[in-house]
């Protein structure tokens, strides 16, 4: 027996085989299995599952010549290893998945033996999965085979397996004391054949639990289902969000965070227009108050990981909701609670409006957009129609990979979605979803804005190098959502981070986006450019519907839109009503070519010099 030169082969051949026959043998027992082809499983929605679905999952993996998986479990491997050293997943993000491994490799390949099967145990172990045997090993190197050969090796485990599987099945919970774990002594301990220490079958203590009706057994590339499996952990319950390493890392930056997974900060707009130093680009385009503008999230998770993340990538990642969820009716009550609280903060201090100190007070405006996807939130429509309840306008920001969310959305006063790439190669570069099937979901997603009446938006942002080469492709996006506006924007630089690789070279200069707009605005033959806010390095580009006798009408009757929104909930969602119906005109000191580039004059614009910028902001 050998290793075949082609990854591929090797995972199909010998890998599909071994998992087959213990797929055969499983059933035997009286328990169904499942094979799925690892190359299909999905480990950021599966796994999880795995841990409160009463499953078993047994990885069958293999190591080529060069250390590196074979083909359909490169991705598996690369999202465990991330998962496992990545402290927003938290170590306990397995915890309850019970688990075991046999791998597959050569010992003649010095430094390389095992490496994947050996990574995949520990990255398990890490996020506290619960290892239910010793870790087997199958050595195609016939002269140190401890069985003859790597059948035999397998033939050995696969026993080991099943009487351990059976012992399971009768309830028994033999167990390892946990000491080894910590550097102590372990009576299960043994060295094997290549010198390393394993545990002779140990089981992490757990407690009684009752029958197993869905069990897994998950190979290198194949799942196996299982029944009557006695259950070795007790369900628990939803985990929260916010993990007390989260916790401590967002509250340095500056968050208050509001029960298990929300959050609220205050834009340095808001402290901006506070001294009357000027507005966000919100301001300038549709007309909010920066003062009375309230950044906040009900949902800290996010289904990316993108470069340009302000947040440094320290909040929460994931592709459905499967944590502990707090009313949507305390999320809002205690947002209001802490943002007016830190606006309160501002009494008396230098240069503060007293006016607008007061009027900051009152919550207007509600930009959705602080940090994570806040249509993860189960419960983010009763979120929203609090929010109109109270006659605070909403600002809501999605990443474009949750379309049925996006249709299913009541009316908000302004809803965005984030094109950061208009090709799918640079959007899995740029934003590097978790979603495999991202690109689907994304154009999907602009469909579905496409179907809103009420105001859309598309956000670019434009990052140097990387994506403002694009031009044909995001004018065929645009033709997909066909949004009301477009705004333009070049990235901010955070700092360095170890999650990201941008630079200040990465940042477009205010006239490289200007001639990026211009040649866009171009090339849609409905949309024209409409307003700037230089300050932010910003444009918009809107649809010429919201130009009328040549004056353009971008801003927003907040007023009317609460009449609209009441008198749709009132007719049970029946009266509908448009974009158009809630427009007011743009002042022209707003407008793209003004003098004042889209800074309010009624503020005194305020030059920072030689001190760190805070880029938080909405």
């Amino acid at each position: 027996y050998f290793i075949p030169q082609s990854r591929k082969f090797l995972s199909y051949l010998s890998l599909g085989g071994f998992a087959k026959q213990l797929s055969e043998e499983v059933q035997t027992l009286g328990l169904t299995c499942e094979v799925i082809d690892m190359k299909e499983y999905d480990p950021d929605d599966r796994l999880a599952d795995e841990c409160t679905s009463r499953s078993v999952c047994v990885f069958i993996v293999a190591t080529y010549t060069d250390g590196q998986p074979t083909e359909n479990a490169e991705w598996f491997c690369k999202w465990l290893e991330e998962a496992s050293t990545d402290f927003r997943y938290g170590n306990t993000y397995l915890k309850g998945l019970r688990y075991a491994v046999f791998g597959l490799g050569n010992s003649v390949y010095v430094g390389h033996y095992n490496t994947v099967g050996k990574n995949v145990d520990k990255w398990l172990w890490m996020l506290s999965g619960v290892r239910i045997m010793t870790r087997g090993e199958g050595d195609c190197n016939v002269v140190k085979s401890r069985n003859g050969s790597v059948q035999a090796d397998f033939e050995a485990w696969k026993v080991k397996f099943l009487n351990r599987l059976q012992n399971l099945v009768k309830g028994d919970k033999k167990s390892c004391s946990g000491n080894c774990k910590n550097g102590g002594s372990c009576k299960n301990k043994r060295k094997d054949g290549h010198g390393q220490e394993e545990e002779e079958d140990a089981v992490t203590r757990q407690n009684d639990g009752s029958e197993v009706m869905d069990g897994r057994l998950l190979s290198h590339g194949w799942c196996l289902k299982l029944n009557g499996v006695k259950k070795v952990e007790d369900e628990g319950e939803r985990r929260e969000m916010i993990t007390p390493a989260l916790r401590e890392a967002l509250t340095k930056q500056g968050y208050k965070l509001i029960g298990s997974h929300s959050g609220v900060k205050l834009c340095r707009w808001t402290k901006s227009m506070l001294r009357g130093r000027g507005g966000c680009y919100k301001h300038t385009f549709y007309g909010i108050e920066s003062h009375r503008c309230m950044e906040t999230t009900p949902s800290l998770a996010c289904a990316n990981k993108c470069v340009f993340c302000w947040r440094h990538h320290t909040n929460p990642v994931g592709t459905e909701w499967r944590w502990k969820m707090d009313p949507p009716e305390k999320i809002l009550q205690d947002s209001l609670e802490k943002h007016e609280n830190m606006i309160r903060q501002f009494r008396g201090v230098p240069g503060v409006k007293p006016e607008r100190y007061e009027e900051g007070l009152a919550v207007k405006h509600c930009a959705l957009s602080l940090v994570g996807e806040p249509i993860m939130y189960p419960e983010i429509n009763t979120f929203l129609r609090l929010l109109h309840s109270h006659r605070i306008s909403s600002f809501l920001v999605t990443n474009a990979q949750f379309p049925q969310e996006i249709r299913s959305l009541v009316p908000v006063t302004q809803l965005y979605v984030s094109v950061d790439a208009s090709t799918k190669d640079s959007l899995k570069k740029i934003d590097r979803p978790l979603f495999k099937d991202f690109w689907p979901r994304f154009q999907d997603s602009l469909r579905a804005l496409g179907e809103k009446r009420q105001r859309t938006v598309y956000r670019l942002t434009l990052v140097k190098a990387w994506n403002v080469e694009e031009m044909q492709a995001y004018s065929e996006l645009i033709a997909l959502g066909q949004p009301d506006f477009i705004e333009v924007k070049g990235v901010t630089y955070c700092g360095e981070s170890s999650a990201s690789s941008l630079t200040m070279a990465n940042v477009p200069w205010h006239q490289e986006v200007v001639a990026f707009v211009q040649q866009l605005a171009d090339m849609l033959p409905q949309y024209e450019i409409a307003c700037e806010h230089e300050h932010s390095n910003c444009l918009l580009i809107a649809h010429t519907k919201f130009k009328v006798d040549g004056e353009w009408w971008t801003w927003i009757d907040y007023e009317r839109f609460q009449e609209l929104v009441q008198v749709h909930e009132d007719s049970g969602g029946q009266q509908s009503f448009s974009a158009l119906d809630y427009v007011a005109k743009t002042p022209r000191w707003a407008l793209f070519g003004a003098e004042e580039q889209g800074f309010d004059p009624n503020d005194t614009r305020f030059q920072r010099r030689n001190k760190t910028k805070d880029i938080s902001g909405c």
